[in-house]
């Protein structure tokens, strides 16, 4: 079951808040049944990576850039890169909630695809997720801009274990190849 806002609001507030940095927008007048989630950083790879059985190593970042909210900044997404992106906005995910994750449309109708996974019960801190310009322009992203939105579902049963990754807090990468948990 997907959470609505009635839902959603009452897990904003306390303590240990489910989405923290959301933009007044979101906060005062959301849409539909999701939060929007803005871009806070962009990054290019650099180096190797390695995905083992039981060991990995993912590629050095390059920040190419980063919101400032008192200086408008923009980025290009060049046709044909790959790009990781990070959000403003950071998550607390109790152990009977995970978050899905999509593009809005305005993304990916100026062809910038982006991929997405789950936030596990249990997950806390900011979110990763690639943007890759698959169209044939230019695209230019004014960093602070809406371009993920955010689902919360309900998760029944109890899972055997809550996220314990190693990107737990929100680790962008690995320092060198390391074993997995």
């Amino acid at each position: 079951m997907i959470l609505g806002h009635s839902e959603l609001r009452k897990l904003l507030k306390g303590k240990n808040k489910l989405v923290t940095n959301l933009s007044e927008r979101e906060l005062k007048d959301p849409e539909g049944c999701v939060f929007d989630l803005r871009i806070e950083k962009v990054y290019s790879l650099k180096g190797k990576a390695f995905l083992g059985i039981e060991e990995r190593e993912t590629p050095d970042l390059i920040e190419k850039a980063s919101y400032n909210p008192k200086k408008k900044t923009t980025f290009t997404f060049k046709p044909g890169k790959y790009y990781l992106t990070k959000t403003i906005e950071e998550v607390n995910l109790p152990e009977n909630i995970a978050a899905v994750f999509k593009p809005r449309t305005t993304t990916y109708r100026c062809g910038i695809t982006i991929r997405t996974g789950i936030a596990n019960p249990g997950y806390h801190g900011p979110l990763y997720f690639s943007a890759i310009n698959e169209g044939e322009i230019p695209v230019k992203i004014e960093m602070g801009a809406r371009y993920v939105s955010i689902y919360f579902h309900e998760v029944k049963g109890k899972a055997v274990h809550t996220y314990r990754g190693q990107w737990q807090g929100g680790r962008a990468t690995t320092k060198g190849r390391e074993k997995q948990i």
